[in-house]
């Protein structure tokens, strides 16, 4: 089977070992058109070209680079023209332009399409999204749903084609495993990967810690509009020192920060227009053996299982109790670690969530010939 990828997010050198995952099947021959960076609200993620074996790897010019729904593969017309692939896989919604784009391109060629979506909530879009999500449901072949949930969204939005529930990315073991890391500062570290944004309930982790009355650290991997604010709250009770942002980690470097953390926590908050679709530093914890805390928001207590602690979201107390649990209890950590661990072999690594996917591919690719 020929097939075509088309995804942003492959940009990120540690999501690539799913491209290797895909391509060590004999019967896949794959291409991955990728643009040379994408702009994500203040950051711009720069292509690392971390794990490229066995696939081909195209990187093409975006227009509109940052929009979510604006961005589209100018030439990507072009490429499928010259591979004619049997299957062609958008890494993106169904309601954006390059997803509308991307299908329309793929008929041209008689090539079986795919979307991804992570859409858990029912929102509608303005026109022209609207009318492209529309389209696209029509002449689509299948969906790849990122959590359960996106499953009964596109239900409800009248999609009738198959769906697949399949996470977009898994995480290597090999890369994200325990580690064995010096620790100077024997004080009880707090982490937290992702963005510094109010729906990911930042606030409620530093109104939680602020009322621990132990010795604890904060390491907050990442960056966003309030990180001043949380710097200038810690400042204001005297507890600054304890602290740490790391803002621009390598994908390779996070299992080392990882490791350093006591704890994860990600104590997300559903908005009207959001609710946490998957969580995905969960798993990269989980697989390092880092117990985990996690709100009940979209599918974070589905990710967490038995691998770690779930909060009501937006429950300070709740959340304060549950870091203090973990804090006097060494070995229920380490428990927790290890069968977190266990989960992540069992349900979300790279090899798993690839093979989950060639199968889609086969399906597809009979559903043609049949």
């Amino acid at each position: 089977m020929r097939v075509t990828l088309i995804s942003k997010a492959c940009v990120v050198g540690a999501y690539q070992t799913k491209l290797e995952e895909i391509a060590a099947h004999q019967d896949v021959e794959l291409t991955v058109v990728v643009p040379p960076y994408w702009r994500e609200g203040d950051r711009r993620l720069v292509l690392e070209r971390s794990h490229t074996r066995g696939y081909e790897l195209i990187v093409v010019p975006m227009a509109f680079n940052g929009s979510f729904h604006l961005h589209y593969y100018p030439t990507l017309p072009d490429i499928l023209a010259r591979s004619r692939p049997d299957i062609v896989h958008m890494d993106e919604e169904p309601y954006n332009l390059s997803t509308y784009l991307a299908v329309r391109a793929a008929a041209r060629q008689g090539a079986r399409t795919v979307f991804f979506t992570w859409q858990n909530l029912k929102r509608r879009y303005p026109p022209p999204f609207r009318q492209m999500e529309r389209w696209v449901y029509r002449h689509v072949h299948a969906a790849i749903a990122g959590n359960r949930e996106a499953v009964e969204v596109l239900r409800d939005k009248g999609y009738t084609g198959p769906v697949h529930v399949i996470p977009q990315f898994g995480v290597d073991p090999d890369l994200f495993c325990p580690q064995q890391i010096p620790r100077h500062d024997t004080a009880f570290t707090v982490g937290y990967a992702g963005r510094l944004v109010e729906q990911k309930g930042l606030r409620i982790l530093v109104a939680a810690l602020e009322t621990m009355e132990s010795d604890w650290r904060l390491l907050i991997c990442g960056s966003g509009p309030l990180r001043k604010e949380i710097e200038t709250r810690l400042a204001s009770r005297g507890l600054a020192g304890r602290v740490r942002f790391c803002e621009q980690v390598p994908s390779g470097e996070m299992p080392q920060y990882l490791g350093a953390m006591d704890v994860l926590v990600l104590p997300s908050l559903t908005r009207p227009n959001w609710k946490e679709q998957f969580g995905r530093v969960l798993i990269e914890a989980m697989a390092c053996g880092v117990p985990v805390i996690g709100s009940n928001s979209g599918e974070i207590p589905h990710v967490i299982g038995n691998g770690g602690l779930v909060v009501p979201e937006g429950d300070a107390t709740a959340l304060r109790d549950a870091l203090e649990a973990l804090r006097v209890d060494p070995i229920r950590r380490a428990r927790m670690g290890h069968l977190g661990r266990e989960r992540v072999l069992a349900h979300y690594t790279q090899a798993r969530i690839a093979a989950e996917t060639v199968a889609l591919y086969r399906d597809l690719a009979a559903a043609a010939v049949s």
